[in-house]
């Protein structure tokens, strides 16, 4: 008579059908934290404000430039979600890049972390610089295209006599 145990087999492909969903995951997950640690430094803040929960957050809406009472705001339901989407785009936009850049941060996360994170992306301040993707220098002769130039003074007219 065998003394086999069914429950064994069950045991065993449960162990690893965790391990081979486990372990990617956590290799994923230490990349993506590695990643925001690198972000938070490249921004003047402490690399290890990333791994404190809330404070991490808070840290996050002083690189985009917002108050620190949103952190209510990631707490409504719903409203969180707005919000995270915006704390982000804000983020690419403290790194220079444009809104292709933030569907990538929603979307691909563990993709685009750590690009931003490992890239030579340089933090340009909160929400980046008003201009666009590169900063505006006045000495090479920038004109505002909503501001009309000035108009010339017109001469006096010569007295009549």
């Amino acid at each position: 008579m065998n003394n086999y145990d069914p429950s064994a087999g069950v045991f065993a492909s449960f162990a690893a059908l965790f391990a081979v969903l486990f372990i990617p995951l956590l290799i994923i997950s230490v990349v993506l934290v590695i990643a925001n640690w690198k972000i938070y430094e490249k921004a003047g803040k402490p690399g290890w404000a990333a791994i404190i929960p809330i404070y991490n957050i808070i840290v996050l809406l002083e690189i985009v430039g917002k108050p620190v009472w949103w952190i209510i705001l990631f707490l409504v339901p719903c409203v969180n979600i707005i919000f995270a989407i915006w704390t982000i785009n804000l983020l690419s936009k403290s790194f220079g890049q444009s809104e292709g850049f933030t569907v990538g941060l929603v979307f691909l996360p563990y993709i685009f972390y750590p690009i931003l994170g490992f890239g030579n992306y340089k933090y340009m301040g909160p929400a980046g610089i008003p201009g666009g993707m590169s900063p505006i220098d006045p000495s090479i002769g920038y004109k505002d295209p909503f501001i009309p130039p000035p108009t010339p003074p017109t001469p006096p007219a010569p007295p009549q006599v």
